[in-house]
């Protein structure tokens, strides 16, 4: 840039930090000052060499600086130092790079360590810094490679040259070796390089908390809260890509079969011997074509390695669907389903084994009222309008359907309820809680959050939100004997079918655990969808999981922010933390029924799904 550039630049950047404006100024070739909100830090890298890895850390930053030369570096920085340091009474730099090769590696039986240098001014602040970035780098059990850290001064640093020039400032100079590269070629290795990245960002991150406790400057809880507020609109573009991508199909329906009564006449005229012909929508997706949209979504320029993982995990489970809705009645249906749902692990069964051992199956029809398809219309409707009278945007709508077998299941922004559905009034406001009170509901908070993501749902939520549903059923009182029965005998019918057992022998296990004919066929219908669907093992799974979570003294507020799994917790406190995730927009009804806290003490006293039963 021009002198007079670099002036006009420079009063730019100016008037903006006095206003206290974000600011994401891109200029010069590739450089750019971000900062999406004030902080007394900036991470910087200086130069117009290829390092792409450091660049990937320095963009992840809440306050960033890339910027071609020092010259003009030290003037920005000094600006942002001097705005800073008014709000905040201290001001630090993380200078970042890459060493020019990976002078450790060879050819050795081992994978040897990799070389990081690490140089900080000598003021307190920095060398707490320091500190805080080798202790968090040397935790790290890294999968491939650990460095080696070098600790040079300040004066034998041969990087530190902005720290040399800036002699007042608080500076921390990092240079690593660029692993991820490989040896005499210019490819690289991606899951090395995200990893490096991650590591590195988490490690920054933990140094600039130091920094803020050691100067005072700013009081935080966690240092995850320094991380990025904002998302950029590369973030908003790809989530809004994906979300189409997710909506142009909907799993479950397309493999739900649409001929359940004639199935069940089928079957049973066939003295349960052959398993019936199930009969499905046509798939009204071109999967190949949502294929490519899919893998033509760029994931490459999030600045925020949590989100990118996040949308890459979405991919995979999207593109997964895709090919099982291509496999759908053929024999490679049943190991995809596998790749997506997971085996029936042996815990789960035993798990299972033991619910089913441990109590009678209870036969015949219980005592008390039945609630035909209108009267569930009509409740799952008031509760609808009690939710959308909290929110307007809880806009959800029933939808009766003679093509699904008896039952409900959501669907979007939809309860869809099969009109042969009849089932016990006691157990009404059970499943309704099930099915508004959770599924409904994280997609309407999901929707909140400014990214579709959290609505259709993070890769892997289904076992959690499945286990969320579950308990809900019994904050309500309505989890009973039958209830818990008919989800330890899912698990069963889900690993017989994996472990080969046909439709009829499925069918005649699931009767001699004590489950009804319209009962058993029903179960076994579900697991035998598509070709063979072990989605079913995740209602217990995720149960165990939730109540695992209480035990420990987890919180549920996190799980009603949209759709997620019991691996995205802490991702989800982490992006709450550092604001871009919002509180729930609401909360489930359920937890102000009047023993739903008391339920939730046992819960957290630690309890096994048995003792839910009636209490």
């Amino acid at each position: 840039m021009s002198g007079s550039s670099d002036e006009s630049l420079l009063s730019e950047l100016a008037a903006a930090l006095a206003a206290g404006q974000p600011i994401r100024k891109d200029f010069g070739r590739g450089e750019r000052l971000h900062i999406d909100r004030p902080m007394p830090f900036l991470v910087v890298q200086v130069g117009r060499a290829r390092q792409p890895a450091a660049r990937d850390i320095v963009t992840a930053s809440s306050a960033y600086l890339l910027v071609g030369n020092l010259k003009l570096a030290k003037a920005i920085i000094a600006l942002v130092e001097a705005e800073m340091r008014q709000q905040f009474g201290a001001f630090f730099v993380l200078d970042v790079g890459e060493l020019e090769r990976d002078r450790l590696a060879g050819d050795a039986d081992y994978l040897p360590p990799f070389e990081m240098t690490l140089s900080a001014s000598g003021d307190a602040g920095a060398r707490a810094a320091a500190a805080a970035f080798s202790a968090a780098t040397e935790k790290v059990r890294a999968k491939f490679r650990t460095p080696q850290i070098a600790r040079p001064s300040l004066a034998d640093d041969m990087a530190a040259k902005l720290a040399r020039v800036m002699p007042k400032l608080s500076v921390m100079t990092l240079r690593f070796a660029p692993i991820y590269r490989v040896p005499e070629s210019d490819a690289v290795y991606p899951q090395l390089r995200e990893q490096l990245v991650a590591n590195i960002v988490d490690a920054g991150l933990q140094a600039a908390a130091a920094f803020a406790e050691s100067t005072k400057s700013l009081a935080i809880s966690t240092h995850r809260a320094l991380g990025r507020r904002a998302f950029i609109d590369a973030v908003s573009r790809a989530d809004k890509a994906v979300d189409e991508v997710a909506q142009s199909f909907d799993f479950l329906l397309a493999v739900t079969p649409i001929n359940a009564k004639a199935a069940w006449d089928e079957f049973s005229n066939s003295g349960f011997e052959r398993a019936p012909t199930l009969l499905y929508r046509p798939l009204t997706v071109a999967v190949d074509q949502q294929k490519k949209r899919l893998f033509s979504i760029g994931l490459d320029h999030f600045e925020d390695p949590v989100l990118t993982t996040l949308y890459r995990e979405k991919q995979q489970e999207l593109d997964l669907q895709l090919t099982l809705l291509a496999a759908r009645e053929t024999p490679r249906f049943v190991e995809l389903g596998r790749a997506l749902y997971g085996r029936v692990e042996p815990a789960l069964l035993t798990a299972a084994q033991a619910i089913l051992d441990g109590t009678k199956s209870e036969r015949g029809k219980g005592p008390g009222e039945d609630a035909d398809v209108a009267f569930l219309e009509r409740r799952a409707k008031a509760m609808i309008k009690s939710y959308a009278g909290e929110s307007a945007q809880f806009d959800a709508t029933v939808e009766l359907r003679d093509d699904l077998p008896g039952g409900m299941m959501v669907s979007g922004g939809k309860l869809l309820i099969a009109r042969s559905t009849v089932m016990a009034k006691t157990r009404v406001e059970a499943l309704l809680s099930h099915e508004v009170g959770v599924h409904l509901l994280t997609y309407f908070n999901g929707s909140a959050q400014g990214l579709r993501l959290f609505r259709s749902g993070l890769a892997g939520y289904e076992g959690v939100q499945e286990g969320l549903a579950v308990l809900a059923e019994y904050l309500v009182g309505g989890m009973t004997l039958g209830r818990l029965r008919l989800i330890a005998a899912r698990v069963v019918g889900c690993a017989m079918m994996l472990e080969g057992a046909s439709f009829p022998e499925c069918y005649r296990r699931i009767r001699e655990l004590g489950l009804a004919e319209s009962s058993a066929f029903n179960l076994t219908l579900r697991v035998y969808r598509g070709g063979g669907l072990a989605k079913d093992a995740v209602y217990l799974r995720g149960l165990l999981e939730v109540l695992a979570h209480l035990r420990s003294g987890g919180a549920l507020d996190p799980f009603w922010m949209g759709k997620i799994a019991a691996s995205h917790f802490r991702i989800m406190q982490e992006l709450g933390t550092r604001g871009l995730l919002k509180p729930p927009q609401l909360t489930p009804a359920f937890l102000s029924h009047p023993q739903a806290n008391e339920r939730l003490k046992k819960a957290r006293a630690g309890m096994n799904p048995v003792e839910m039963i009636g209490s």
